[in-house]
């Protein structure tokens, strides 16, 4: 299966330079998502734009494949990732800053998308597990519990262009809650890294 991991945003408001190459836990926070999908079994394509070239040539040395597309956003972005690579099957579509990722929470998403015969499917953790809900800008009720959306989603790749019947999945998994948009969440992620190991 497809993992196509979006690394094209610029990460202005942690100002460290390219967001994917930040370091966490000694090395550019998008490896970490990308180890996590590699050790599932994915094959991973990583979706740089103009704003992320560092990225894109971390990606090509260190044998990531990688595409590019226009910065025009994360959503065109990916839909022109997807009609680029020519996916035609359900594909990963994950961001970049999800440090703590573990195969086994991407086996858990793909196993419920799979059981359930929907089109599309996201994963959402309860909001009582963000760090710091002013971060938080879009809420759901996802099975009865306030949540919000982790990045982390499966899609029809044939379909892509199209609106995808979706299952909406409760993850209680803390390690989805530690994204990295600010310093204060850099210092979290890092301290959490240093008293458990990855």
């Amino acid at each position: 299966m497809l993992a196509l991991i979006m690394a094209g945003g610029e990460g202005s408001r942690l100002d460290l330079g390219e967001k994917p190459l930040v370091a966490v836990g000694g090395k550019p926070m998008v490896a970490h998502v990308i180890n996590a999908f590699q050790e599932y079994g994915c094959h991973v394509v990583v979706a740089a734009s103009p704003k992320t070239p560092m990225t894109q040539n971390w990606c090509r040395v260190n044998g990531i494949d990688v595409i590019s597309t226009l910065g025009e956003g994360y959503v065109e972005d990916m839909v022109s990732a997807v009609k680029d690579l020519g996916e035609m099957n359900p594909l990963f579509v994950s961001v970049s800053d999800l440090p703590c990722l573990l195969p086994d929470i991407v086996e858990k998403i793909r196993i419920a998308y799979r059981k359930s015969g929907m089109d599309a499917c996201s994963a959402w953790i309860p909001l009582s597990l963000a760090r710091d809900h002013r971060d938080i800008l879009y809420v759901e009720i996802v099975d009865g519990t306030d949540a919000c959306p982790v990045g982390i989603n499966i899609l029809r790749g044939d379909r892509i262009d199209e609106e995808q019947t979706e299952l909406r999945i409760l993850l209680h998994e803390p390690r989805l809650a530690y994204n990295i948009n600010t310093r204060a969440d850099l210092s979290y992620v890092n301290s959490f890294f240093r008293h458990s190991p990855h």
